[in-house]
């Protein structure tokens, strides 16, 4: 029996695509080994979102194939698709697998052990002209009571920091149907809790249209199908657009009591120059226009958002007025970003990069308004019961606990023993919050 081990870099697309190829893995007869082990497989799932996650693939490479000179080294994903498209593979990499082929890593496998390969092989479609949904699918993930689900891929966004449109290409939507069957499937495997996932999740469904173009179906129509499947408990939504919350979008969702009230909504930048040199579709009234719905419709919901700090030629006037926006909304978490230069990006080309040390000490300025923000909205749970999905075991300070999830997804932990665990474990039980220490980080 072969060994194989993976790794994943990057979002929780790439984290659900790797989580498939292993199960094609497995179910073709190969043991799951950890990737520090010797294996006679390595599948690394690569990322290109920013410089650091470049690196960090070439790095799980060259590990890889230190760790197993011998071994078959396959690079699939985001970092390999635009290597390719520049011409710039690494030579450690034996398959090279591009974003919408990664259904045809068992195949790929079996062709090149069977032909003894001496040179790379590679399994790359230019990306930017297909319209087909890579069909994967998963009936159990690493998490036991969490699932994410993928069920959108591509982005038309074209932000001009972003390099994903062209590593993923344009947008395509998994079928609603074969979403509630895997759906369905998971619930059966005793998973309560589905975070659906995209790309551009907010995009789902803006490839169907009628004969008058007039879009079919969309993001709320699939949520409300996974709504309808019996034995899941909570819906979680991945990383909106602004622009999809409207009056009825908002109205909708919380008609739905599995809908989790935890909502990313992508910001970027609270300063509607810096927002325009982004090429982001909305300014800043509008998107705290966005906010004040979901809070008109959802009591207290925890909303979190990106932002970019050293956009090309962000002044210090326009890093305030983001920072002060940011202020102003009282976001759960921040997740601060240092601009990276991306080639082949509009921004990377732009005039007035920001040097470095400038990005840093903006980052820590961010970074402890964040950290206030966390605080008084976590204050503001105290002496309040809430209903949490528990996971799993862990040590902290030399104590065990169980720890588990709001639905605003505030992390949990309870004192136990580990003999206790299996009282606790996926199951839904409600606690009085009387401390923050209850709170883990």
């Amino acid at each position: 029996m072969k060994k194989a081990a993976l790794h994943n870099l990057g979002c929780k697309v790439n984290a659900y695509e790797t989580e498939a190829m292993q199960e094609l893995l497995e179910k073709n007869g190969y043991e799951i080994v950890p990737f520090h082990d010797l294996a006679d497989v390595y599948v690394i799932n690569t990322c290109s979102v920013t410089n650091m996650a470049d690196r960090k693939s070439r790095q799980m490479i060259h590990r890889a194939r230190k760790q197993n000179p011998d071994a078959v080294i396959v690079a699939a994903g985001c970092y390999v698709q635009a290597q390719a498209d520049m011409g710039e593979l690494d030579e450690n990499i034996d398959i090279v697998i591009g974003n919408n082929k990664k259904k045809d890593l068992i195949r790929l496998l079996e062709e090149y052990f069977k032909e003894d390969i001496p040179k790379q092989m590679q399994e790359v479609i230019d990306i930017n002209h297909t319209f087909e949904y890579e069909s994967l699918h998963l009936s159990r993930t690493a998490e036991h009571t969490r699932a994410y689900l993928k069920v959108q891929d591509g982005c038309n966004q074209f932000c001009t920091y972003c390099i994903i449109p062209y590593a993923r290409g344009r947008v395509r939507s998994r079928k609603k149907e074969d979403v509630v069957e895997e759906v369905r499937t998971l619930a059966e495997h005793g998973y309560q809790e589905v975070v659906l996932t995209g790309i551009h999740l907010s995009s789902y469904g803006l490839e169907w249209k009628d004969e008058n173009g007039k879009q079919t179906e969309g993001l709320l129509d699939l949520i409300r199908a996974v709504h309808g499947v019996e034995g899941i408990k909570r819906i979680r939504l991945g990383s909106l657009e602004p622009r999809i919350v409207t009056e009825e979008f908002a109205k909708e969702l919380a008609c739905l009591p599995k809908i989790c009230p935890h909502f990313h909504l992508s910001l970027q930048s609270g300063c509607d120059a810096t927002l325009k040199r982004m090429n982001r579709r909305y300014d800043a009234a509008e998107y705290r226009e966005k906010c004040e719905l979901l809070r008109k419709y959802f009591e207290n919901p925890a909303l979190t958002t990106d932002v970019i700090v050293g956009f090309p030629q962000e002044s210090e006037e326009e890093f305030e007025a983001s920072r002060d926006f940011v202020d102003s909304i009282n976001f759960y978490e921040t997740h601060i970003f240092k601009y990276s230069k991306r080639q082949g990006t509009k921004a990377a080309k732009m005039d007035g990069q920001i040097p470095e040390h400038e990005k840093t000490r903006r980052s820590n300025i961010m970074l402890e308004l964040n950290r206030k923000k966390m605080q008084r909205y976590e204050e503001g749970w105290l002496g309040k019961k809430v209903e949490v999905l528990f996971e799993e075991m862990t040590e902290r300070d030399g104590k065990n606990y169980v720890t588990g999830h709001t639905k605003e997804y505030l992390r949990i932990g309870v004192p136990c023993e580990p003999e206790q665990a299996d009282r606790w474990t996926n199951q839904l039980k409600e606690i009085e919050l009387t401390s923050l220490s209850q709170i883990m980080h």
